[in-house]
């Protein structure tokens, strides 16, 4: 069974339901430990204390708040279930907006919202009115120590809660666009809209992978064998000295992407040498 992360209640109007928040995806990466160079032991974290320069047990450490250099105010675990909000146990419903009024930059972490069993029928009434109305439910909820906005979307006969970053959580500064609009020629424009539906397709995620991640197990398979590591090759990119040439010949050599799984994206890449 999927591990709970959140239990409480979902509230709109006068309709409250139970519900549970599970983790809809995690990123997966090649585990790599710390080990001491000379004896290829495994490094420990050690909690240590800068006052007495020795190392602590765990259930010698207190959470505190700098206030000002050096002095704290401590915050223990039961002070801070205390000043919980409401939203702890119930998730607020606010507002509901259109399906696609929420910029995906907003968009945090990703969990899947299930019906306690004595739910199911209210749970069903609001998935299907989100999904016959086209529209997405904004609400608050805290947990992991912050109450988030979060968005409720119908997802293949469920419900998915995505929380959102709060506006002042966005680098706006970190940016990047032109300093002015300048007019292009309308013959780019319309090569560039050609390139955009020559390689136009349905998503489908299982067509993608993680070359990285493949690569760094084939290193790994190749050093347990002896074997020397293949390099992968990088690809050399030269500066665009001619905007519409270069859309031309993106345009012929590109093979058009209502292609079958044929391409780069959909199989393992060939660059590294199998082992």
């Amino acid at each position: 069974m999927a591990a709970i992360v959140w239990k409480g209640f979902i509230s709109f109007g006068l309709v409250t339901f139970p519900v549970r928040l599970s983790a809809a995806a995690r990123a997966e990466h090649i585990q790599l430990h710390m080990l001491h160079r000379k004896d290829l032991s495994r490094v420990k974290e050690v909690w240590y204390c800068a006052a007495e320069d020795k190392p602590i047990d765990r259930a010698d450490i207190v959470k505190g708040y700098e206030i000002s250099k050096g002095k704290f105010v401590v915050v223990d675990d039961e002070e801070l279930k205390k000043v919980a909000p409401p939203t702890a146990s119930t998730m607020d419903i606010v507002q509901f907006v259109q399906s696609d009024a929420v910029d995906p930059i907003y968009f945090e972490t990703s969990y899947y919202v299930g019906p306690e069993e004595n739910a199911i029928k209210p749970y069903q009434l609001f998935l299907q009115a989100l999904a016959v109305t086209k529209y997405h439910a904004i609400a608050k909820l805290a947990m992991h120590g912050r109450e988030h906005i979060v968005l409720i979307r119908p997802a293949e006969g469920a419900m998915v809660l995505h929380t959102l970053f709060y506006p002042d959580e966005l680098h706006e500064a970190n940016r990047a666009a032109p300093k002015s609009a300048s007019k292009l020629p309308p013959k780019e424009i319309e090569l560039a809209k050609s390139l955009v539906q020559h390689l136009a397709a349905p998503f489908k995620p299982a067509e993608f992978h993680d070359a990285y991640r493949e690569n760094i197990q084939q290193l790994i398979k190749q050093k347990q064998k002896g074997k020397p590591v293949s390099a992968t090759t990088q690809p050399r990119r030269a500066p665009v000295i001619d905007l519409m040439e270069a859309l031309k010949r993106s345009l012929s050599a590109t093979p058009a992407t209502g292609r079958k799984a044929g391409s780069s994206i959909g199989k393992k890449s060939k660059k590294t040498k199998a082992a």
